[in-house]
């Protein structure tokens, strides 16, 4: 039998209730389908070194976050194009950024929906 899942918009409330709790900014950069829509996560650390996150299905027990590879040179860049062309694609898809003060503190957060 399958785990029964959060509404999207229940997972990034909470995601970004914790990260206020824990010092971190939340900002919603694309609001998607309430119930079923997917979740990216773009992660900074004090504002730099971003890199994008996305919550993928497990086969058994909770679903997890993999991080999306991209190569060094002109991220920012690149990850604006990524988002970009996964809107174009998903019209329900959520992006929330979580600007944090060292990656242990992202590892925290993400912990609440894995």
């Amino acid at each position: 039998m399958t785990e029964p899942r959060l509404a999207s918009h229940v997972l990034i409330s909470g995601l970004i209730r914790k990260a206020e709790a824990q010092g971190s900014f939340a900002t919603l950069l694309r609001k998607g389908d309430r119930t079923a829509g997917s979740i990216l996560l773009l992660r900074r650390e004090k504002g730099r070194n971003p890199a994008l996150f996305e919550r993928f299905p497990a086969l058994e027990g909770p679903a997890g976050w993999a991080e999306i590879s991209m190569e060094d040179i002109e991220i920012e860049k690149k990850i604006s194009e990524y988002l970009d062309r996964r809107t174009a694609r998903d019209p329900d898809i959520w992006i929330l950024e979580l600007d944090v003060p060292f990656v242990e503190r992202f590892t925290d957060i993400i912990a609440l929906t894995g």
